[in-house]
């Protein structure tokens, strides 16, 4: 196990919001456990090795630059040039130290910057070398996102670092590979980096590069206009600075005779990650959660416990926070647990009523889960379906202050009557703004305290 640095080590606390109290034969207990990072930022903390980490610095990582220059990105010409200046903005925006690589894109991957199978480390010279390979970026070719992935990884497998993360753009859909070989590319990467995806303009597939940082645990966004690139891709760039703790994992262990229903994020998106258990030793599973800076996010724990007799109460189920060696053989402990309770009770009032956290996020999921299947039966051609799915999205959207979400539905739908859920689908509708919606569907509010 690495020595881990106990010094300016950000804190990490874990908050369970529940009703705890079960009706006689109530066998489903419901929490959200609210995860924070505080005490961090890009200097001088780090949960990591020593060896990993650069005093004053913040630790050391690496990130892999995906950049699409299939024949596609030629139309218009400044889709192009949008993407250079976006990726040099991004460059610009890398921490002394960092080891970086671009990779060109197309129905193959080519090493872009700095070749020979390695990582360039940044500083001044580096990131105008970089910037100087990009102009000689041009269109050509097809699109074949798993090999971008896969030699990401290996560039970035050959840094001794904390934090790996890729940034991926992509203008078009990936035709020329199978889905089937995507999906092995993503498998072979999930828990090696991280990855942030974005499609610029509308030619590209919501539910491919959504699929690419659901599975690599980053973000997914639309950039409809090439030229808001620039300013996108240096927000995610600072963003990947200010991750300073990686591989955190959510380890839920539940007693004899309780059964885990479900684990997913429910803020700031909603991300299922009751698949992704892997087993952390008797009656316990850890749920990755990625990488981390100064940051809080939401997640629902629904599990079944045996039935029990008025007056019995029990520990449902522990979270506590950890960092899994590779190999699951030993952790790293953040010292951080919630305890989710199950107490049998006859009163009524405390056991029929449900926990606001709860409530909220169970309509912030339903939601997103409208918006999703309404898009799907809008495209299929079912009228009637897509407006009473979208209807409900937009009712769940206005109950729960979503008002991001709620202009997004509004360029889709005309709203008559927000509160009922009654809309009319628009005859006409922006490409741009429908994949907006698809896109964003996901993102959702914090509860009100």
């Amino acid at each position: 196990m690495a020595n881990f640095s106990k010094s300016n080590v950000p804190q990490f606390a874990v908050d369970v919001y529940q009703n705890e109290y079960l009706p006689e034969g109530g066998r489903e207990v419901n929490a959200i456990v609210t995860v924070t990072a505080t005490g961090g930022g890009t200097v001088g903390s780090a949960v990591t090795a020593p060896h990993l980490y650069s005093p004053g610095q913040g630790p050391t990582a690496a990130v892999a630059l995906m950049v699409d220059c299939s024949g596609s990105m030629d139309y218009p010409p400044t889709k192009m040039r949008n993407a250079r200046d976006a990726t040099s903005a991004a460059i610009d925006t890398l921490r002394d130290g960092v080891h970086f690589a671009v990779v060109g894109g197309t129905h193959v991957a080519k090493e872009v910057y700095p070749g020979g199978g390695r990582l360039a480390v940044a500083d001044p010279a580096t990131r105008a070398q970089a910037k100087q390979a990009l102009r000689g970026l041009g269109a050509g070719g097809g699109t074949a996102i798993g090999t971008w992935l896969r030699l990401a990884d290996r560039l970035l497998s050959t840094a001794d670092v904390a934090i790996r993360h890729g940034i991926l753009l992509t203008d078009g859909r990936n035709e020329h590979e199978s889905p089937d070989d995507l999906r092995a590319a993503l498998d072979s990467c999930a828990g090696r980096f991280t990855c942030d995806a974005r499609g610029v303009g509308t030619d590209w597939e919501v539910k491919e590069v959504t699929g690419i940082a659901s599975a690599l645990l980053g973000t997914a966004d639309i950039v409809a206009d090439p030229a808001g690139l620039a300013a996108d891709f240096t927000r995610m760039m600072e963003t990947a600075m200010g991750k300073e703790v990686a591989d955190v994992a959510l380890r839920l262990w539940t007693p004899v005779g309780t059964t885990v229903k479900f684990v997913k994020q429910v803020a700031p998106t909603v991300e299922e990650l009751t698949g992704r258990r892997t087993e952390a030793g008797p009656r316990a599973g850890d749920y990755p959660l990625g990488s981390w800076g100064d940051e809080s996010r939401d997640y629902h724990v629904c599990v079944e416990v045996p039935a029990a007799g008025l007056g019995q109460e029990m520990l449902a189920a522990r979270v506590s926070l950890v960092i899994p060696e590779p190999g699951g053989e030993s952790v790293q402990n953040l010292g951080a647990q919630g305890l989710v309770r199950a107490v049998w009770t006859d009163d009524m009032a405390a056991s029929t009523s449900i926990n606001p956290q709860v409530a909220h996020y169970t309509g912030q999921a339903e939601l997103a889960q409208a918006i999703q299947q309404g898009l799907d039966l809008r495209k299929a051609g079912d009228i009637d379906g897509a407006t009473a799915k979208l209807g409900r999205a937009v009712q769940l959207a206005g109950a729960s202050g979503n008002a991001d979400t709620a202009k997004l539905l509004s360029k889709v739908v005309d709203v008559v009557d927000a509160a009922a859920g009654t809309v009319r689908l628009k005859a006409k509708v922006e490409e741009a703004d429908e994949m907006t919606l698809e896109t964003r569907s996901t993102k959702t509010v914090r509860v009100k305290k």
